[in-house]
């Protein structure tokens, strides 16, 4: 639970600081007034990123240089104070109740959140980049040590990518090609093990409450990984010999490429309704339907973690949904923590919320 919020220098905020009720909690304005800068300075305390970009300094105030996350939370009946500080021409710093940590990735994951926005309503129709993408934003708060293993992948990954389009060039830079595959082979492995494991938690879980809102339809989910891969519950060692066979076999092929072909970075959660994908057939509502299933199964399975439900952030969500699947949503909001965004006053009188924030022109009362 997120008891409080303080940022400096953040987006459209000089300064801001709220204090947030246990259950629901609705933050209210017309567009482009900070509503949603709000929930990713909650979202980025949990994932040490900002949703709407990737470079960090980007979410610092126009004109400045420094700026600060600041948040209070109760985890397992502790306090704890999480701070990231961003600076436009150094790193990122985390101060875990006021101690600098060595490693970022120790912060990962303290203070857990499900963020669902507008773009996930589109996750099923969007291409695999987005579907791995929601798969490791969880995963990384899930199992800290699984983000260590993504960051390490990606960055080899570039080095290879970079020697695969200067080889031609240069063609000695091939002397180290099989160097850097055979590094992917072994953190591909891990990776493949806690998708497969978890997509087959999410599969069960998202078909049980796609079931809820239609019961005549059946949404299963499929891991679809590296061919030369014939079982991604294998133990890590299997799966690394497995893809060095493909990877060396498939060796040529990269270099006249020039491109890394295949590995993790190319996996899909593939999605079926009724036996047919999801993501060619089904309709803009089916669709949204499974997309509402994901998510509330994510929120499900990390509650199935550690019997604690994470906060739960909706990004001006309801506004984009029918009243049926509005219900839906509103059906699983009973238990903990949720941070809600909303233009409508209609949509904000259907809540009983503890709290409401008006955000108008980054100030908030």
């Amino acid at each position: 639970m997120i008891q409080t919020l303080t940022l400096e220098n953040f987006r459209n905020y000089e300064t801001a600081h709220l204090t947030f009720d246990p259950a629901v909690n609705l933050i209210v304005g017309e567009n482009a007034q900070g509503k949603t800068n709000l929930l990713e300075a909650a979202a980025a305390l949990s994932s040490l990123k900002l949703f709407r970009t990737a470079q960090k300094k980007e979410g610092l105030r126009f004109g400045t240089d420094h700026g600060r996350i600041i948040g209070t939370f109760d985890v397992e009946n502790r306090d704890i104070t999480l701070e990231m500080r961003l600076h436009r021409d150094r790193a990122l710093e985390v101060f875990q109740n006021g101690i600098r940590l060595r490693r970022q990735s120790e912060a990962r994951g303290i203070l857990r959140t499900v963020l669902f926005c507008p773009d996930d309503l589109f996750l099923v129709r969007a291409g695999a980049a987005a579907r791995r993408r929601f798969l490791d934003a969880a995963l990384c708060q899930l199992r800290p040590q699984y983000a260590g293993i993504l960051a390490e992948y990606e960055r080899v990954l570039g080095h290879k990518l970079r020697i695969l389009k200067d080889s031609e060039e240069k063609p000695a830079l091939l002397d180290l090609l099989d160097d850097f595959t055979l590094r992917l082979c072994r953190l591909g492995a891990r990776i493949i093990r806690y998708r497969a494991y978890y997509i087959r938690k999410l599969g069960q879980c998202a078909g049980a409450l796609h079931a809820e809102a239609a019961p005549h339809e059946t949404l299963t989910c499929c891991y679809q990984t590296v061919s030369g891969v014939t079982d991604p519950y294998a133990s890590a060692a299997v799966i690394e010999v497995q893809l060095q066979n493909h990877a060396f076999a498939h060796r040529a092929a990269e270099i006249a490429a020039r491109s890394c072909l295949s590995g993790p970075h190319k996996d899909d959660l593939v999605l079926h309704l009724g036996g047919v994908s999801a993501s060619s057939y089904a309709s803009q509502g089916q669709a949204r339907t499974a997309a509402l299933a994901l998510k509330l199964a994510e929120r499900q399975l990390f509650f199935d973690e550690d019997n604690a439900y994470p906060v739960l952030l909706l990004d001006d969500v309801l506004s984009e949904l029918d009243r049926r699947r509005q219900d839906f949503v509103l059906n699983h909001l009973g238990q903990g923590q949720v941070l809600i965004t909303c233009c409508e006053p209609d949509t904000a009188a259907r809540f009983r919320a503890g709290t409401v924030f008006h955000v108008q022109g980054g100030t908030i009362v």
